[in-house]
């Protein structure tokens, strides 16, 4: 992380953001599940370090000392955690998702002498976040053919990161990025629904026979399916911004913006009562071929 932080040529993080990250960590060791992640996402202005874990556990936010702690005596103090992540930030908090959890924290520049930064907590534990429209009133059955497995996979992987990324930003620095809050609204909005819809077992049982690909069937109201469209335009927007370099992100290779068209199309096409129509891109088999050399 450390070697990250030179890159960029924030070299004044650096001493704040290793104080906070190994509390996180210790932590996460201590408390949560593995699989455990450390990584440097946001921007170049404001980078954001994540310490992410399989647990849905949200942490406890800092409480008051009964008694005042010397600077030194906290530094030194095993475990103290959460009131040294608030300290050594400039804002924090965790992001709580169906798969684990995220603690964040955009590192300062010096370490605070008060309280430090107020954690956030968001995600699926919010219930300001859960609109899932839980009994719309019409549903309509979308039919997916042909769809590659791991461009699948990869599609959610995305639109998973890109909304946290864009959501934690605008938590972070609403008022340097007001774009990503735009963003993070929409990706609230349309989002869920696309992830409610998924069909995930399905493709979890095709990438344990070894199936390139896979025949889906997912329901979604009709309202939702209409807003995908703009959920398209959406992720063209988010490119965009990633190239600009207002994120620590990438954009998508012309072959992801050719499945996701195809993929996000689909729900459009058939919402208008077109025909479905099957994946006619490249499909990666090498499954299939490693199982006939095996065979």
């Amino acid at each position: 992380m450390v070697s990250v932080f030179r890159d960029m040529g924030r070299d004044d993080l650096i001493e704040c953001a290793e104080m906070a990250v190994s509390e996180l960590v210790t932590n996460a060791l201590l408390h949560a599940e593995p699989p455990i992640h450390v990584r440097v996402r946001g921007t170049h202005e404001h980078p954001r370090v994540e310490v992410a874990d399989a647990s849905t556990e949200v942490p406890d936010l800092p409480r008051p000392p009964l008694i005042d702690d010397d600077l030194d005596d906290l530094l030194l103090t095993f475990g103290r955690g959460l009131s040294i992540v608030a300290r050594a930030s400039e804002a924090w908090g965790a992001e709580i998702e169906d798969e684990g959890k995220t603690v964040w924290f955009t590192p300062a520049a010096e370490f605070s002498e008060d309280d430090g930064a107020e954690g956030q907590i968001t995600g699926v534990e919010n219930p300001a976040l859960e609109r899932t429209g839980e009994h719309p009133t019409d549903v309509q059955e979308f039919s997916l053919r042909g769809v590659p497995v791991r461009d699948y996979t990869a599609f959610q992987n995305h639109v998973r990161e890109l909304r946290r990324e864009v959501r934690l930003l605008a938590l972070a620095h609403q008022s340097d990025y007001p774009l990503a809050q735009d963003l993070s609204d929409v990706f609230d909005r349309l989002g869920r629904p696309l992830r409610l819809g998924s069909t995930n077992q399905d493709v979890r049982r095709a990438q344990q026979a070894g199936e390139p690909t896979v025949d889906l069937t997912v329901l979604m109201s009709r309202t939702a399916a209409e807003e995908v469209g703009r959920f398209i335009e959406l992720l063209d927007l988010t490119d965009a911004f990633c190239r600009a370099e207002r994120m620590l992100s990438l954009a998508r290779s012309p072959e992801q913006v050719t499945f996701q068209n195809w993929y996000l199309g689909e729900f459009v096409r058939q919402e208008r009562g077109e025909e479905p129509r099957a994946w006619q891109g490249p499909v990666d088999d090498t499954a299939v071929q490693r199982r006939m050399r095996l065979s």
